[in-house]
């Protein structure tokens, strides 16, 4: 089943390419994607850039649900330089629930930068990118026989995209990947992972999420994904982000091209509605920036209460002051008279 599915997913792609050669930057680069792929020019484009303040909250979404990504199985997955991106196949057994129908994995993969900058993502929340971004491809398998044929219609696939921030400490579900990003160098290698929990690749909580209408970011840009973009962000360390900034080449040998900055920027959003999981005020702090917060006021609250306290006993002290001065008086005009 998984060599099928692989077999299938290797003709989708090379029927996507159609002979074109893309890049990134240059000629072939992100900018030109229209002229050999037409879609990739059309008004339902990924990624986006998501403006917090215009998107529309339903509270109908249901909430998403992965299963079996905590056990794929006993099977090696490929892990393969496709020139692009280092791609990781995934078994169906791993499918998501709260979504219209039956969306089963097919592959994961990667977009970043290059060492020296920050930003690396595709889809940005309020104008702002993170350093990396990971994608997990599904495709309907309720309606489709596999993902070839869904990738070319509406809501064919279903798409995880989760923003990758820099952490202090390694995160080891995604070392399970980069430990491995040194035996597959250069585009077309391959290599052999063994399985591991796939939850852990996506944030702790999903309840917080974007979700809207798109296409794949890579040509052919089929304009058939419904994506699910989180609020919360997984975190790599500086040492994980860097192995996979530094390590892969976009060429098969010498001269070597490094596989960097493989992101494509945001799209124009056009008349699309972006629907999210939690209203506006959910999402302005975490539960940290909401304690400190607390704190804060807390402190302030007892700063005022200690200067209003401060300010009634001077208060008090100066009229007691001024009552000891009319007594002093009174009596000494008694005394003179």
């Amino acid at each position: 089943m998984l060599f099928f599915t692989l077999l299938l997913e290797v003709t989708w792609i090379l029927a996507a390419d159609g002979g074109h050669h893309w890049t990134y930057e240059g000629p072939h680069g992100q900018d030109h994607w229209p002229a050999s792929y037409p879609e990739c020019g059309s008004n339902a484009q990924s990624p986006i850039d998501i403006q917090t303040d215009s998107v529309t909250f339903d509270p109908e979404l249901p909430a998403l649900q992965p299963y079996g990504y905590d056990q794929p199985g006993t099977e090696p997955l490929d892990l393969h330089n496709n020139g692009h991106t280092v791609q990781l196949s995934l078994p169906p057994t791993l499918y998501l629930g709260g979504l219209p129908r039956k969306y089963v994995a097919a592959q994961l993969h990667l977009h970043w930068g290059q060492k020296g900058t920050p930003v690396g993502s595709e889809h940005q929340i309020n104008s702002e990118a993170t350093a990396a971004e990971l994608h997990i491809v599904h495709y309907d398998s309720d309606s489709y026989s596999n993902l070839s044929e869904a990738a070319q219609k509406p809501q064919g696939l279903a798409v995880l995209g989760i923003l990758i921030e820099m952490g202090e400490t390694e995160n080891p579900a995604y070392e399970h990947i980069l430990s491995h990003l040194h035996e597959i160098r250069h585009k077309d290698q391959k290599t052999s992972v063994p399985p591991f929990n796939m939850r852990e690749l996506l944030p702790p909580q999903l309840e917080q999420f974007f979700r809207y209408n798109g296409s794949l970011t890579t040509p052919p840009c089929y304009q058939s994904v419904l994506w699910t973009v989180f609020n919360l962000k997984a975190q790599i360390s500086m040492e994980q982000l860097e192995k996979l900034q530094e390590t892969l080449f976009s060429t098969e040998g010498e001269p070597s091209e490094p596989l960097v900055q493989n992101y494509r920027a945001p799209q124009p959003l056009n008349q699309r509605i972006i629907f999210t999981s939690f209203t506006q005020e959910g999402s302005l702090y975490t539960t940290g920036e909401m304690l400190s917060l607390g704190v804060g006021i807390l402190v302030g609250c007892l700063c005022l209460l200690l200067a209003v306290y401060l300010i009634a006993r001077k208060i008090r002290k100066k009229r007691l002051g001024n009552r000891k001065s009319v007594v002093f008086t009174s009596a000494r005009a008694a005394t003179e008279a």
